[in-house]
């Protein structure tokens, strides 16, 4: 405790209010708080280390994923002792997938840290999962695996896992889809076009046939979201077909 008194001593103001607004979503306080402000650092700031190596949160991103499906993991092999390989890493991707990231950044609002010198308009939804995983990385750094899985059950894993719900989502409608297709003999196919119109972020729409029929359309800022979001309308649209398959 004196060790972390010291560094509180020594902080600025401003460093002293980002740590304690981190402490409120982390339920400790930050050790090292410059971990804390890295995962924050907006690759458009253009900041570089004392070697020349570039300063954002996507390195930390990285080790963050790593953390996170590490905690994720270990939680599943012992929650659910009858699951094979197979199963298990489906229910892992489903905890961990880029959706439920993004819903858990957003949650706990933490594009209000990010850095950056474009407008926070012209991001992307992935900036909320990103930064997720940053500050898991962070944590890391600053603690070590023990707090890792501290934060990761607590928001992560008791607020949002429940196994038997986990068991009936679905990670993708376009394989969904496309699995049905090949099923039944369908043919298929997605007609993606940049379609950008007045938006400042670029985007694509999708056109999706079954044979010659137009049966669901798709916008979004990547062509693989677009994909996703005419195959989730496709899914609906046929799912008393799909389902029975």
């Amino acid at each position: 405790m004196k060790f972390i008194r010291q560094i509180i001593k020594s902080q600025s103001s401003q460093d002293k209010k980002f740590s304690g607004e981190l402490k409120k979503i982390l339920g400790f306080t930050p050790r090292n708080i410059l971990f804390y402000k890295k995962a924050f650092l907006h690759r458009s700031i253009k900041e570089v280390n004392e070697i020349g190596n570039p300063r954002n949160y996507e390195r930390l991103e990285f080790l963050g994923d790593a953390m996170l499906g590490a905690v994720i993991a270990s939680y599943l092999f012992k929650k659910v002792p009858s699951g094979d390989e197979g199963y298990l890493t489906q229910m892992r991707s489903k905890i961990v997938s880029r959706e439920h990231l993004n819903e858990l950044g957003r949650d706990l609002d933490l594009i209000r840290f990010v850095k950056s010198s474009v407008s926070k308009s012209k991001f992307g939804e992935n900036i909320n999962g990103n930064v997720f995983e940053a500050l898991i990385g962070a944590i890391y750094r600053d603690r070590g695996y023990k707090y890792c899985k501290k934060f990761v059950y607590k928001r992560v894993i008791k607020p949002y896992v429940d196994i038997e719900k986990l068991e009936g989502k679905v990670t993708s409608y376009k394989s969904l889809f496309i699995e049905w297709c090949q099923k039944e003999k369908q043919n298929f196919n997605y007609d993606v076009y940049e379609d950008s119109g007045n938006d400042t972020v670029r985007h694509f729409s999708v056109k999706l046939y079954l044979g010659k029929k137009l049966i669901a359309k798709g916008r979004s800022t990547s062509k693989k979201k677009a994909e996703e979001v005419a195959s989730k309308r496709a899914y609906f649209a046929y799912q008393n077909k799909i389902d029975t398959v």
